[in-house]
């Protein structure tokens, strides 16, 4: 895919003329990572954002003991750590690529001077902005109120929407990083999978999860049912 046809498709950079596209394009570099690799870390100086061309990247946080908290996980086409465009502050968290990884990087000043010329940038960027948020208010509400079989089925029903939604969902990550996500522990993580899947709610083929029941799931996920033990 040519740099042009993937920024259109990318919906923060939507509505572009193309000589706003091929500014953007000027200002951009491409950056490669390794399987593992900091793209930076927490406190580092903001001075851009990102968008994931191949590859995925993990957002976390470390506690004074070194224990990780998953914020989120972002594929091909996603922007992060855009707070950077806005605030001008250092990064609040770690980025690193969980796998062989091509990131697009774009400076805050040649973005802010675009915005200047194509205000529907701005909207567009406050779009995303607040699925962010609303997606963090999720995370904080699944982990603050919800047993760990519910943050597991809230987790797979997003992926199910994210992925438009097919019967079958691929995990991107492993079960250590899934447990960090779902603030867990990757052994909690294996026995709920497994009881998932011997009470019908789901099968596990790998990193490929078919959901069986979906209305079970969403029942899980809201609290109205729980899983039984066995």
């Amino acid at each position: 895919m040519q740099l042009m046809d993937f920024l259109a498709s990318v919906p923060i950079f939507k509505g572009l003329s193309r000589e706003q596209y091929e500014e953007l394009i000027m200002v951009t570099t491409i950056q490669g990572y390794g399987r593992g690799q900091t793209i930076f870390a927490e406190g580092e100086e903001g001075k851009g954002f990102f968008v994931v061309m191949e590859g995925s990247v993990k957002i976390y946080k470390l506690s004074v003991e070194g224990k990780e908290q998953i914020l989120h996980i972002f594929g091909p086409g996603e922007p992060f750590a855009e707070a950077a465009v806005f605030v001008g502050a250092p990064f609040p968290a770690h980025a690193l690529a969980l796998q062989k990884s091509r990131v697009l990087f774009i400076p805050r000043a040649a973005f802010i001077d675009l915005i200047s010329k194509e205000p529907s940038l701005a909207l567009n960027m406050l779009a995303a902005l607040s699925l962010r948020l609303k997606r963090f208010a999720q995370m904080i509400e699944e982990l603050s109120l919800k047993e760990v079989p519910g943050r597991l089925a809230a987790h797979l029903l997003y992926l199910s929407e994210q992925q438009h939604y097919p019967e079958t969902v691929r995990l991107e990550i492993g079960k250590a990083q899934l447990a960090s996500l779902l603030g867990t522990i990757p052994e909690t993580l294996s026995r709920i999978l497994a009881r998932l899947g011997s009470q019908g709610f789901i099968s596990v083929k790998g990193p490929e999860i078919t959901i069986l029941d979906k209305e079970g799931l969403e029942a899980l996920a809201l609290g109205e049912m729980r899983l039984t033990n066995g």
